[in-house]
């Protein structure tokens, strides 16, 4: 057996929810970080989806490898299968990544997106996006809550996204009109 990487682009920066010996920031190239699927289950419900990031074809993408020593390894896909299959919206498939500084490449598990699932989003406009996010809420949380702790750990990653964070400013403007208003 071998120790297992993860690669993550969003909630699994900063809550992987598995223990890990070490925690790297990565790039993954082929798959870009997109708001691509629609919520049913935890940032959203089907009757009012959320949206959050797939890693969707084309581009790359810089997020966080972890590595899992291996007598945890198959704990840790099980885990990740639970929590992040509920609606099978990610297919789990294994690519190279960079580790970001050493330049070092290991294989690590991805979830990229299933454009062919029915929660594909694909690329929605600016404004869809910012009123998705503001009005999304599930079974973990406000979907705002969830933009705004990924550009957080992205900027603490030394991985600042300037889409991200005009997103946010964009959907924290939304929230703070919608307050405003009788």
């Amino acid at each position: 057996m071998q120790d297992l990487w993860v690669f993550g682009y969003g909630s699994l920066m900063w809550r992987p929810g598995f223990e890990h010996e070490e925690r790297r920031p990565a790039l993954l190239r082929g798959y870009h970080r997109s708001f691509c699927v629609y919520s049913h289950v935890h940032r959203g419900t089907p009757e009012r989806p959320g949206l959050v990031f797939g890693l969707d074809a084309g581009g790359s993408c810089r997020g966080v490898a972890f590595r899992v020593e291996a007598a945890r390894a198959e704990e840790t896909k099980r885990y990740l299968q639970a929590r992040e299959q509920v609606t099978l919206v990610y297919r789990d498939v294994v690519k190279p990544v960079e580790l970001v500084g050493s330049g070092e490449r290991v294989e690590a598990l991805c979830f990229v997106v299933d454009r062919a699932h029915q929660q594909y989003a694909g690329r929605l406009d600016f404004e869809d996006q910012v009123r998705l996010i503001a009005e999304g809420e599930g079974r973990s949380g406000r979907n705002p809550d969830y933009l705004e702790s990924t550009v957080r750990h992205l900027n603490e990653a030394g991985l600042p996204d300037e889409g991200l964070t005009r997103l946010w400013r964009a959907v924290e403007q939304r929230l703070r009109q919608s307050r405003a208003s009788p």
